[in-house]
């Protein structure tokens, strides 16, 4: 019985491994579709479009949070703050892609390295987090230790298979 509920929970934790990858997989795409439309949206053009996009919701009700934090966040961007975010958001996603393309073969090496990638991200979220308090930034640094967790058991489950 003991033997059956233990390799129960190995496949879970395998299939939440998977699950967790492919979900990084495409975040890691957004992330690069996200910097790469950053290239082409300078300043002035996003102010634009926010406002745009808000000005329907601020006729109506002009002290909307959401509308007017977004008008506010447009102004405050600025040319090297869209540099940052486009090799930031890039660099990111071609990382965890190539990690998790890496992961998806089964290449033992790439296990302990997307663990540490992990951890470095985790660390700069958290950084990030102290400055702008953000709850995004608490998802995604949840998300990634579970991430590094579910690598860690994985590692260890294909090396015993090895």
């Amino acid at each position: 019985m003991k033997k059956t509920r233990a390799i129960n929970m190995t496949g879970i934790l395998h299939e939440g491994f998977n699950i967790g990858i492919l979900l990084k997989a495409i975040n890691g795409t957004l992330e690069i579709i996200g910097g790469i439309l950053l290239m082409i949206l300078n300043p002035t053009r996003l102010n634009s479009i926010i406002v745009l996009l808000t000005q329907n919701e601020l006729s109506e009700d002009p002290r909307d949070i959401l509308a007017n934090y977004m008008v506010k966040l447009s102004y405050q961007f600025s040319v090297n703050t869209q540099y940052f975010w486009v090799f930031y958001l890039i660099s990111h996603g071609l990382i965890k892609l190539i990690l998790i393309l890496l992961l998806w073969k089964r290449k033992l090496w790439a296990y302990p390295l997307t663990i540490f990638a992990l951890i470095l991200f985790v660390t700069y979220q958290i950084y990030r987090y102290t400055i702008y308090h953000s709850t995004w930034l608490i998802f995604l640094t949840i998300l990634d230790i579970l991430i590094i967790l579910l690598t860690f058991v994985e590692y260890k489950r294909i090396k015993n298979y090895s």
